[in-house]
């Protein structure tokens, strides 16, 4: 009998396997656009463990191993900045990143009252478009970074409207 992935809050003694993950699942975002300085790839230990304390962060586990993992935090207008959705690339194209990203949206609502969900991706990464489009996300602006990369930000929820008119 195989193990079931079990999703759950993130605590302190994840942060290296998050770290390691994360580290992981966006060499392909850097092969992608050609660069492997992005801050997924660059960010410390710590900083990772302040996001740990100061918003949400859920793991899906199977077993004892972080496959997946995503962040979120609320702001004072109750719009959630959802963001490093990962899944271990063994992992991914079995629905795991929907059920974390329903998982974030459904806890941060709960615990801290968003009412509307962003997030962004680069404009290459057709996999998570695809995926954030599915679960209801609507395109609201494109900004171009430098010549190999635009961040696409996308937004659901109750003030997705307002940001769709304005974009």
């Amino acid at each position: 009998m195989g193990m079931s992935v079990t999703i759950s809050a993130a605590t302190e003694q994840d942060a290296e396997q998050i770290l390691k993950l994360q580290f992981l699942c966006y060499q392909s975002e850097a092969e992608l656009y050609g660069d492997y300085s992005i801050e997924p790839l660059t960010q410390p230990l710590d900083s990772l463990k302040a996001e740990l304390a100061g918003g949400t962060v859920l793991v899906a586990r199977l077993g004892d191993e972080v496959v997946a993992s995503v962040r979120a935090a609320v702001d004072a207008d109750g719009t959630a900045r959802i963001n490093k959705l990962i899944v271990h690339p063994r992992m991914r194209r079995h629905g795991l990143g929907g059920r974390l990203l329903d998982a974030i949206e459904s806890r941060v609502a709960a615990d801290a009252g968003a009412k509307s969900f962003q997030l962004f991706t680069g404009h290459r990464s057709e996999h998570n478009l695809r995926l954030y489009r599915k679960h209801g996300y609507q395109l609201v602006s494109t900004e171009r970074v430098d010549e190999r990369l635009s961040l696409v930000t996308l937004v659901k929820g109750s003030s997705a409207s307002a940001f769709v008119a304005s974009a």
